[in-house]
């Protein structure tokens, strides 16, 4: 167990009125003034400040006012379905009917705005085009959308190529000369502010006096731009905690959406405990499971109604195909396993990258895969799965100090021709190639990585809050962590670290180890999820090292402290 303890950056507390604990955990995390902890609606960054939102808002308000057919292109995960869902909720709220979307099925046309989806937008009567969550590398399909006659607003937060598609307007944060300060915000994130603008600039036209519409508050869909945004693993800057916070406020208040409500319900958390982690673990795959396996239109229309009943029966088909999923993750994940080890059984070290290709690789779930073979080998890793007889399909997911996407520019500048298309961000990216040149990208991407990694770990970290005393280890203290802030990527849920004592240990479910533990001759329930089954239980084992986080226990109506461990080891 590797473990680095986190150091403050400051000395002195942030503010005497912050309990201990919560003042020692903000600044662990680079937190200096208490300002930048503050998660008021009013700590947002302005709208205005984000390049080409004002013309992106001018077009998008003169196609309602014309009655256009607006088409939202989005995309097949929960940061494309909430996406979608804030502007079809948000343009129909303004008083405008004339509104569809399409999601691109990733068996079908694969990601973004693609000629092909373009050809089915301009069958289905589409003047006007607004994509989300994607756009910023569709350049030929923005191209034929104009040449069909088509005014394309693109709004997205991936990171642009060389050359930007000629859209009527662009908003994307990370598009050059913009100076939207959180460059961090996810493709909800973005279209949440364009809407925003859209809002301001109908009420500055009197569009809702002269329909006789009361103008929305837009606040209401918070909880949908916290869901994808914790659920695209963006990093947690302040603007982005603000986000989450105020939709967290939302669903825990009981006045979420129907589907959210309805997904919770099924999965059995009562949404008042709902914190940050519970969308990214609880929500957020309930959600992509439907664009993994299926159509992510499940999804979206799950967020879109407004009928308990129906949203209730959506959220058992979404339940119902996470489940799926996991099946087919855990067989994918048995295959992969078994191909790593024979590669090393035979005396091989593994590459500084890891890549993997099976031709029955389910396409939906290969960028679980490569997460989860990137988090127990700490190498960044891309596994491909067959698209078509001619081409593959890869996810990439990368571990710190390796901008993924930044990798495969280079690999792509250094190897003209040998990826077909790629995108992304620092942590997790996406490409297709041809599966004639899977061999030479292996080469080139192994070489690359080994470049990039060098002077690297080549394990994984724990960043650790340090040790807690026995008497800070309660309710209080797991209640305060749990409902202070979102914690999330780059802004990371406290964890700790410590020796304790072994009292009991017996293996529960599949494979986790439920133990009792004391410090200071006070006990502790723990758990450790999906242990090594060959090195525990361990009898032998008197005093253990845990990596924990402080966690509520709820069973038959008792309430206790659990540590959650993330990593254990025997110190006997």
């Amino acid at each position: 167990m590797q473990i680095q303890r986190r150091h403050a950056v400051i000395s002195n507390p942030i503010d005497v009125q912050l309990p201990p604990i919560l003042d020692r955990l903000y600044r662990n995390r680079g937190v200096t003034d208490v300002a930048q902890i503050q998660t008021q609606i009013k700590k947002l960054r302005h709208y205005k400040e984000l390049k080409g939102i004002e013309k992106a808002a001018s077009l998008i308000c003169e196609a309602i006012k014309q009655e256009l057919s607006i088409c939202i292109i989005g995309d097949f995960d929960a940061d494309g379905a909430t996406s979608t869902a804030i502007c079809m909720l948000s343009l129909k709220a303004f008083g405008h009917t004339n509104v569809h979307y399409l999601v691109p099925n990733r068996f079908d046309f694969g990601y973004g705005l693609s000629p092909e989806i373009v050809d089915v937008a301009h069958q289905n009567n589409a003047e006007f085009i607004i994509t989300v969550d994607n756009g910023i590398s569709c350049v030929n399909g923005v191209s034929h959308a104009k040449d069909l006659g088509m005014k394309v607003v693109v709004t997205d937060h991936h990171l642009p190529g060389f050359t930007l598609p000629d859209a009527d307007a662009i908003v994307n944060p990370n598009q050059p000369g913009c100076e939207f300060l959180s460059k961090n915000l996810a493709g909800v994130g973005v279209a949440f502010y364009v809407m925003l603008a859209v809002k301001a600039k109908l009420q500055e036209q009197g569009w809702f006096e002269k329909k006789n519409i009361p103008a929305p508050n837009l606040a209401n869909y918070l909880d949908i731009v916290a869901l994808g945004t914790v659920a695209d693993v963006v990093p947690l800057d302040q603007n982005n905690r603000v986000l989450v916070h105020q939709g967290l406020q939302r669903i825990r208040s009981g006045i979420a959406r129907p589907g959210i409500r309805a997904i919770l319900d099924v999965a059995a958390r009562p949404c008042h405990k709902l914190s940050s982690t519970d969308l990214g673990f609880v929500l957020g795959p309930r959600l992509n499971a439907a664009g993994r396996l299926d159509d992510m239109s499940l999804g979206i229309e799950c967020l879109l109604t407004e009928d308990e009943q129906m949203a209730r029966q959506m959220a058992a088909r979404l339940d119902a195909l996470n489940l799926e999923r996991r099946e087919i993750e855990s067989s994918m994940k048995e295959e992969a396993e078994k191909a790593l080890q024979a590669f090393m059984s035979d005396g091989n070290d593994l590459p500084a990258g890891v890549v993997l290709y099976q031709s029955d690789f389910h396409q939906g779930v290969i960028g679980i895969l490569a997460g989860r073979i990137k988090e127990k080998y700490y190498r960044p890793t891309i596994v491909f799965a067959q698209q078509d007889d001619y081409v593959i399909k890869g996810s990439a997911r990368s571990v710190p100090g390796v901008h993924i996407r930044d990798l495969l520019e280079t690999v792509n500048t250094q190897h003209p021709g040998l990826i077909d298309k790629f995108g992304g961000h620092a942590m997790a990216a996406g490409l297709s190639l041809q599966t004639t040149k899977l061999s030479e990208f292996k080469a080139a991407f192994e070489t690359a990585v080994a470049l990039a990694t060098k002077g690297l770990p080549m394990h994984n970290l724990i960043l650790s809050d340090g040790i807690l005393e026995s008497d800070e280890i309660n309710i209080d203290n797991a209640s305060l962590i749990k409902l202070a802030v979102p914690w999330g990527q780059t802004f990371e849920e406290p964890l700790f670290d410590g020796v304790f004592q072994m009292r009991s240990q017996r293996i529960v479910g599949k494979n986790h180890l439920k133990m009792v533990v004391s410090l200071d001759g006070i006990e502790f329930d723990a758990i450790a999820f999906n242990i090594d089954l060959e090195s525990w239980p361990n009898v032998k084992t008197r005093q253990v090292k845990l990596a924990y986080k402080l966690d509520i226990n709820e069973f038959r109506g008792q309430i206790s402290v659990q540590l959650l461990v993330q990593a254990l080891e025997s110190v006997d």
